[in-house]
């Protein structure tokens, strides 16, 4: 997002994917520990989560309907995840998930990056992030 101030929240498409970004009342620790916890991820989503926050680590997410490995971390600011739902074609590869964490004033922007997706999942994987990560936890680090 170019040319923005730091706190701005969108979105923009990419090839096959898009960029979506949103400001959550929590510092990027705190938000990186519970993306990479069993129970935080759980929490912070409201839905059933069981997470190796480790390279190499697999997780699964809304009782198994998302699924992947972890691939890069660098800790309280990034995280890599291969990444696929099981509405993903059998012979279509993970999907790319890139989450960046920036602390700004009210909490932290996290800048999701999410490619190599089927094409035509893109648009509703988008809402998907808003409605089922970005909206609860805003509600639940927020309280």
């Amino acid at each position: 997002m170019h040319g923005e101030t730091a706190i701005n929240e969108g979105w923009h498409k990419l090839k096959n994917g898009f960029e979506i970004s949103a400001v959550i009342p929590a510092k990027p620790a705190v938000i990186y520990k519970a993306w990479l916890s069993t129970k935080g991820h759980t929490a912070m989503t409201g839905s059933s989560a069981k997470v190796n926050g480790r390279i190499g680590g697999k997780f699964t997410a809304w009782d198994g309907y998302i699924f992947g490995t972890t691939l890069e971390l660098t800790p309280d600011q990034r995280i890599v995840q291969a990444w696929r739902t099981s509405e993903f074609p059998d012979d279509t590869p993970d999907s790319h998930v890139e989450i960046f964490l920036e602390e700004v004033k009210g909490g932290t922007k996290i800048t999701l990056t999410h490619t190599n997706m089927p094409v035509d999942q893109v648009d509703s994987y988008r809402q998907g992030w808003e409605d089922f990560y970005f909206k609860p936890m805003r509600e639940y680090f927020g309280k």
